[in-house]
């Protein structure tokens, strides 16, 4: 969840490290920090809060080192404080570390150092790293760290920089992001892309289990057993400017302005005349027919678009379909066999209990396809087969236009498995085709009609507690929409499917409770409706978000959200729009930080 930068070259480290950070700090915001070298000794700066902390701190120093490392927090061992602040520094003074991950074995390793006089001052589990890479210690800094991590169990990506080795840097991963950065005269290490894309667009990406040695003429990979590993440079393509604000207040509000380009990027190159072309993906039609059952494996909003694909491939393919969170799947050894289908859903590719779960379905047989945004992340390494969401950097932790671009591919793909067991016709197909190009355009419109939400939403912000109710394909959109409201404004919420509220949930409705219809399934209309007089009945205030062809809605709810007249089996796509719009000016009206929210952090890269 931490984010870590490294730099060595000609430059000055200090004001790469702090915009590297900057890139990174929707990865955490507990506290922040940066060693450098400083003639011929480290120098650590650290502190408590948001990266403007730290960058004050700094202010008041003169720091001219050209080689360091830094670290943006989200706290998992140890609560959010100066000292628990990385990098964390050994009692010699010679070993600088900053670290993403848990390591499961800290307090047996805690206990063997403090038996051999190392003495602790932090609760992490991070500052054990930086001790037993002094332990071991003897005079060559890259086998010193491959002993230190074969010691290690549990999820790291870490920086390591020693006062006796002011020309090198040495960095290690296994079940943590980390990048290096080729530069001229000058390499990087980072959790992510766009903290070293101002300077260059080469970089390898690292594999569990392996060590990068940078100089700044030099990046040499080895595994952790130490023979060298030649490396494909990967190449970065997409714009800088991608990664930026570009004069939206948040990143937020700009991302989800960016859906109807993100569903066209997604949508449009996979389908030709008609025909469902799944780049990349050959499964076979002999394949698809032997499918038994699938099973859809994420967390968070990936698992709420796993759950529309639950319906979408059920109704069009006719092949069961689970849906499991991932921190769940693993642990109650679930059912799988050679002949079912996993596909896994991650925005980062790099979530932690979703990439497990995909090693436990390989294990057991099954085949597995990846829905995934980021282009050489783990998971989509890691699959037999990979639809990338093209959704470019989601920088605002709330994730938006990826979410729309997970369900684009995932009707997509329901799509393709339906033809090929022949469960839809070419007409039937073509339509729902031509339904998924016209997305886009229907997504403007809601767009250009914002104002009536922001207006609803300045009269609204201050509710305590919102209730989101649909059935069908609008319960899952139910879901996402509470949870995006959840994220970023700390109101409470809960998504229930309309049938349940006479099973408990009607006893929570009182005068003035807020409450969320979603009515875009017309099979469903009529029990929704009904569902809305229910609440209205014990004092609820209603906004409602369905087509413009609904006018019955108008009549019961208090308020309308109107989306394009679209078919319902692509509404969900549409109708999560205004809903993260919701989300976001109640957020802004209770002046809640959109874009980094408490106590979330973008990629879960931790259990």
């Amino acid at each position: 969840m931490c984010g870590i930068v490294g730099y060595i070259g000609e430059r000055r480290a200090v004001p790469v490290l702090l915009k590297g950070l900057k890139k990174l700090e929707y990865r955490g915001y507990d506290s922040a920090g940066i060693a450098v070298f400083e003639h011929d000794a480290l120098k650590v700066v650290k502190c408590k809060g948001r990266l403007d902390a730290l960058k004050e701190k700094v202010a008041g120093e003169t720091l001219d080192g050209k080689v360091g490392i830094g670290h943006t927090r989200w706290a998992t061992h140890g609560e959010p404080n100066d000292v628990n602040s990385h990098p964390h520094i050994s009692n010699s003074g010679r070993i600088a570390v900053v670290h993403n991950g848990i390591i499961e074995n800290y307090i047996k390793l805690k206990e063997f150092l403090q038996s051999r006089g190392y003495k602790f001052v932090s609760d992490t589990d991070t500052e054990v790293i930086a001790h037993l890479v002094d332990y071991h210690y003897k005079g060559d800094l890259k086998e010193t760290v491959m002993k230190a991590v074969s010691e290690l169990e549990g999820s790291y990506a870490i920086g390591v920089i020693c006062s006796d080795c002011p020309d090198m840097l040495v960095a290690a991963r296994k079940d943590s992001p980390l990048i290096v950065g080729l530069g001229r005269g000058e390499n990087f290490i980072a959790s992510d892309i766009p903290a070293i894309l101002e300077y260059t667009r080469d970089i390898y990406i690292l594999e569990d289990k392996e060590v990068v040695v940078l100089k700044k003429d030099e990046a040499k990979v080895f595994s952790i057993y130490g023979k060298e590993i030649k490396k494909e440079v990967f190449h970065v393509d997409w714009d800088v400017d991608a990664a930026e604000k570009s004069g939206y207040e948040h990143f937020m509000m700009k991302e989800i302005c960016e859906e109807p380009r993100i569903l066209r990027d997604t949508i449009s190159p996979r389908i030709n005349d008609g025909k469902i072309v799944l780049d990349g993906v050959k499964l076979e039609q002999e394949y698809v027919e032997s499918i038994d059952r699938i099973h859809i494996v994420a967390c968070g909003t990936a698992y709420h678009a796993g759950v529309v694909g639950k319906y979408l491939i059920e109704r069009l393919a006719r092949i069961p379909v689970e849906v499991d969170v991932a921190s769940e799947f693993r642990y109650r050894d679930p059912l799988i066999s050679k002949r079912d289908l996993v596909i896994i859903i991650s925005q980062s590719g790099e979530t932690i209990d979703t990439l497990f779960a995909l090693r436990e379905s390989k294990e057991r047989g099954a085949r597995v396809l990846s829905i995934v945004n980021v282009v050489g992340s783990s998971i989509a390494r890691e699959s037999d087969d990979v639809l990338y969401t093209w959704a470019g950097p989601e920088i605002a932790v709330a994730s938006t236009k990826a979410y729309n671009a997970q369900l684009a591919v995932l009707y997509l793909l329901a799509l393709d498995l339906a033809c090929k067991r022949g469960k839809l016709d070419d007409s039937q197909a073509e339509r729902i085709a031509e339904q998924l190009m016209n997305l886009p355009s229907a997504i403007e419109k809601v767009l250009e009609n914002r104002e009536a939400i922001q207006r609803f939403s300045s009269e609204h912000y201050n509710a305590k507690s919102i209730f989101f109710i649909g059935r069908g394909l609008d319960y899952a959109l139910s879901m996402e929409s509470s949870l995006k409201l959840k994220e970023i404004s700390y109101i409470h919420s809960e998504a229930y499917a309309g049938g349940e509220l006479k099973h408990g949930t009607i006893a929570l409705i009182e005068e003035g409770t807020l409450v969320v219809c979603h009515l875009t399934q017309d099979d469903l209309m009529e029990k929704m409706i009904s569902n809305i007089r229910e609440v209205k009945a014990r004092g609820a205030v209603v906004l409602a978000v369905t087509q413009q062809r609904n006018a019955e809605v108008e009549k019961v709810a208090d308020v309308v959200i109107k989306i394009p007249d679209v078919d319902p089996l692509v509404a969900p796509v549409v109708a999560i729009t205004p809903m993260q719009l919701f989300a976001y000016y109640m957020a802004v009206q209770k002046g809640c930080d959109v874009d980094k929210p408490r106590n979330l952090a973008k990629s879960v890269t931790v259990e």
